[in-house]
């Protein structure tokens, strides 16, 4: 089996070596393509307004000056000799639950992988607190992780369909349970900017999360991780929400409707 890598804290990460360790139990062509730096929070982004650089690290590895999705489309359709049979996305410093799935750049590389037709799995290690000063309990993912994607790869999966693994921020022997979660989603106004000034009186912004308590609904990522527990979530791509596709059925449709002048 083919593995490709990638992820979106960058070639240097802790999560990426943490993430070949998981590979390397999975197969012995294990092939990895990650952004040169950070690119957290890029979501699916794509560079289409300047040049992208790959510089060569090793036989399978490569660093590129991109995004995840950069990283995945440049290792299949040109880095590699051949395409994957599976990609695997991460392991991220922080989960990806809830709404953080639609800007997460880790949950973005798998889904690149699912669009070339590859099954794809991304994988997200949580933190107590998300600072600099926190250490990961990347042994938790690297217990688990081998065995979780053993089974999952067991099974045939449904078309457009990418999986979402998240493991609690807890040490290997305080993990008792798998569970199979749907997406969550947080209090509006979890994310806010918050405003500074420079030594020139300037403003400037910077991106962040309240990180408030919140009670999550059961059955959901967000809850799983909040009590410990490994999450493992089907993500797919179509945003379509059918209930009001039905309901403007019966306003819209056939000759379209004209302006008429006052």
């Amino acid at each position: 089996m083919r593995i490709l890598l990638t992820n979106d804290d960058g070639i240097e990460a802790e999560g990426l070596e943490c993430l070949e360790r998981i590979a390397r139990t999975l197969s012995d062509d294990v092939w990895v393509c990650a952004p040169a730096v950070e690119q957290s929070g890029k979501g699916r982004g794509i560079t289409l307004t300047e040049p992208l650089r790959v510089n060569r690290l090793g036989e399978k590895r490569f660093a590129v000056t991109g995004t995840p999705t950069d990283c995945v489309v440049l290792a299949v359709n040109d880095l590699m000799p051949e395409k994957p049979d599976l990609v695997l996305s991460g392991v991220n410093r922080g989960h990806n639950v809830g709404e953080d799935c639609s800007y997460s750049g880790t949950v973005a590389g798998a889904l690149q992988g699912m669009a070339f037709g590859i099954r794809s799995i991304a994988l997200s290690q949580s933190l107590e607190r998300f600072h600099d000063e926190v250490t990961a309990h990347w042994e938790t993912a690297e217990m688990f992780a081998p065995a979780i994607i053993s089974r999952l790869l067991e099974r045939p999966w449904q078309n457009g369909v990418v999986m979402n693994l998240n493991f609690p921020a807890r040490p290997p022997e305080q993990v008792t349970e798998v569970e199979v979660t749907r997406q969550g989603f947080r209090d509006i106004g979890e994310m806010h900017a918050v405003r500074r000034t420079d030594l020139r009186g300037r403003d400037y912004y910077w991106m962040s999360f309240r990180g408030a308590r919140q009670e999550h609904a059961a059955g959901t990522d967000l809850r799983a991780v909040d009590e410990g527990k490994i999450s493992v979530t089907p993500l797919h791509i179509d945003l379509t929400h059918m209930p009001s596709v039905n309901d403007l059925k019966g306003v819209l449709g056939g000759a379209p409707p004209k302006t008429v002048a006052a």
